[in-house]
């Protein structure tokens, strides 16, 4: 009686079961660096949240008070700030959830194996292109901390949106990695 209580309970989990042909034991508990993936991807994209939000705001209120005569100050350079905060935030959690757009009605006809290689492949690419990034941009950071570069209105320091971009990327290699991992442990 026990054991069909939680056989049920599982069923309305959602967790597979004996009845489904699969056994208890094949639920895989998700890495660490899965794990440690997700958490940060999370946390970057509530920041992009209100990175936006604030973006939303400021161009509503300084659209407001221009009709007024009293444009906000410097509004075009935070929004710019605040655009680079989304799109940099948002990309680890939408690479995770494959929130970009795939062309694969080509190699979705290809067999499983060659579509693995395929899939590793492009993994690799992109991890070596925002690895390179991110390098870039953190050289770039402390090449604007050094100079003193700072935005032309408000006089806002650039090292630290430069070296947040860059710690974006280097989650995105994390989650690409992850990725890659998880889409062998996939394969038979």
């Amino acid at each position: 009686m026990a054991q069909k209580q939680s056989m049920i309970e599982m069923k309305s989990a959602g967790l597979p079961t004996m009845e489904s042909g699969l056994t208890v034991n094949t639920v895989k508990k998700p890495s660490y660096l899965a794990g440690l993936a997700r958490t940060l991807s999370r946390f970057l994209f509530v920041i992009a949240g209100f990175a936006l939000t604030g973006t939303m705001l400021l161009t509503v209120a300084d659209v407001i008070l221009r009709a007024f005569k009293r444009p906000i100050l410097g509004t075009y350079e935070l929004v710019g700030l605040l655009g680079a905060v989304v799109i940099a935030f948002a990309l680890p959690q939408t690479s995770r959830l494959k929130g970009h757009v795939m062309m694969d009605f080509l190699t979705g006809k290809l067999p499983e194996t060659i579509q693995f290689v395929l899939h590793a492949i492009t993994r690799l690419l992109a991890l070596a292109l925002f690895a390179i990034l991110g390098w870039n941009l953190w050289l770039m950071a402390n090449d604007f901390h050094r100079v003193g570069e700072v935005t032309p209105t408000l006089q806002l320091p650039l090292y630290p949106i430069a070296y947040l971009v860059a710690l974006c990327c280097f989650v995105e290699c994390l989650v690409l990695f992850v990725d890659m991992l998880e889409k062998r442990d996939m394969e038979p």
